[in-house]
């Protein structure tokens, strides 16, 4: 028997299609360790890979092997434990014990360990997410087109032939094929005209030559006469072409309460929870906008930067962060092509009757042109005023959602509530 080894160097992607088999054949596996990886993990490491270790027992296969076949008995000289019948425990160590554990006999078996990359852990981690109630259309699949003009081409149908170029291009040809006889029409004339005056009598008989360029004039001018006005080799259709738009754009608008009444500690909570919700986005969906609002007294659109990384104090109107969100939305985002989400993040914590407000502008001039709001409310304590409203709010509308956070454990569970997949 021959055996080849291949020893050549492998490129940086070394065994990718390996990889990817062996992610699927073990994704079961990969994926609870992601899930307790993600629990041991601070929320701005989320955006990193991770090693994982996966059980050796996990990754047995079945094996086919050739038996012995029929029945044998054994005689074991200083057997005093067991007899015919008796089931013997399966050993701790090399034979197959608890991977990781110490033996003083043979060696034991180490779980197996796999380096996830960025990538593979996001994906991962976000499989079974969506944006819910994508009613209008999918993100990213469905495309339109739009016809628009590209030149001309020498087919078409009759509704869409360009009378000007036709027209161009038959006289361009009508002087190209003509061209050659006339000259040779002015040659003939120039020597009729040179030529001795043609007879007066019908008796008398012209010259040979005479007659041979008379002939050749009357067939010139019938070569000249013949030459089509136009032809269909002369005919121009203007072309169209179909160029693809997206049908459907989304609009996530990220609402975060930053007034006194959010600690440091809520508010990290709340941004923890944003900067999850901000990688899920950018991560699944290609084509979408992401509006970030923070509000205490009064609201303000700002960056990602200053969203994340700024603090503010003051008081609370929830209700500027809705009024501004609900003119951004008229402004620069019609209902016609876009898909809108909202995520809101509070403490509860509102000025006076605002919350009411804040009820009536969400089932007014809101909620009617969203496809999606979440809300979350970070408090371990009792709810306040704007919780009671918005339950009403979830009671009148499916597309509404809320939940609470007690703390940084709870973001990952309420974040996959917020956004699982729903089946239809």
């Amino acid at each position: 028997m021959t055996q080849v080894i291949d020893r050549r160097l492998n490129g940086r992607n070394k065994s990718a299609v390996n990889r990817q088999r062996f992610i699927r054949r073990f994704k079961a596996q990969i994926k609870r360790a992601v899930a307790d990886a993600v629990s041991g993990r601070s929320i701005v490491d989320i955006d990193n890979g991770e090693k994982i270790d996966i059980p050796d027992r996990d990754m047995s296969e079945p094996v086919f092997r050739h038996g012995s076949g029929g029945r044998h008995e054994g005689v074991h000289p200083g057997n005093t434990d067991f007899v015919t019948g008796d089931k013997i425990k399966r050993p701790e160590g090399a034979a197959g014990g608890q991977g990781g554990k110490a033996s003083d006999s043979g060696e034991g078996d180490d779980d197996f360990a796999f380096q996830l990359s960025r990538e593979e852990f996001l994906e991962l981690f976000f499989e079974d997410l969506e944006l819910p109630d994508l009613v209008k259309t999918q993100l990213a699949k469905m495309v339109d087109f739009n016809s628009v003009r590209a030149g001309h081409t020498s087919e078409g149908v009759p509704t869409n032939i360009n009378v000007i170029r036709s027209l161009r291009g038959a006289l361009a040809r009508r002087i190209a094929l003509r061209g050659p006889h006339m000259k040779r029409l002015r040659e003939v004339n120039d020597e009729l005209t040179a030529l001795q005056p043609p007879p007066v009598d019908d008796e008398e008989e012209s010259s040979p030559h005479r007659l041979e360029l008379e002939e050749e004039v009357i067939h010139l001018r019938q070569r000249i006469k013949s030459i089509p006005f136009i032809d269909t080799f002369d005919l121009r259709y203007n072309n169209r072409i179909k160029q693809p738009k997206p049908t459907t754009q989304a609009v996530m608008f990220c609402l975060m309460d930053v007034s006194g009444s959010m600690d440091e500690e809520r508010k990290d909570i709340a941004k923890r929870f944003f900067i999850l919700l901000y990688l899920f986005l950018t991560r699944n969906y290609e084509r979408i906008e992401v509006v970030f609002i923070r509000h205490h007294t009064s609201a303000k659109e700002v960056g990602e930067e200053e969203f994340f990384h700024s603090r503010e104090t003051g008081g609370t109107v929830v209700s500027s962060a809705l009024k501004l969100m609900h003119e951004v939305i008229r402004e620069r985002y019609p209902l016609s092509e876009w898909n809108i989400y909202a995520a809101q993040a509070s403490d509860g914590d509102n000025w006076g009757d605002d919350s009411s407000t804040c009820r009536d502008l969400l089932l007014n001039k809101i909620l009617p042109y969203l496809q999606y709001f979440a809300y979350v409310e970070i408090t371990p304590d009792t709810h306040q005023s704007l919780w009671q409203e918005y339950q009403r709010v979830a009671e009148a509308c499916r597309h509404f959602a809320m939940q609470q956070l007690e703390g940084p454990a709870d973001i990952y569970p309420v974040f996959r509530e917020l956004f699982r997949k729903r089946v239809a």
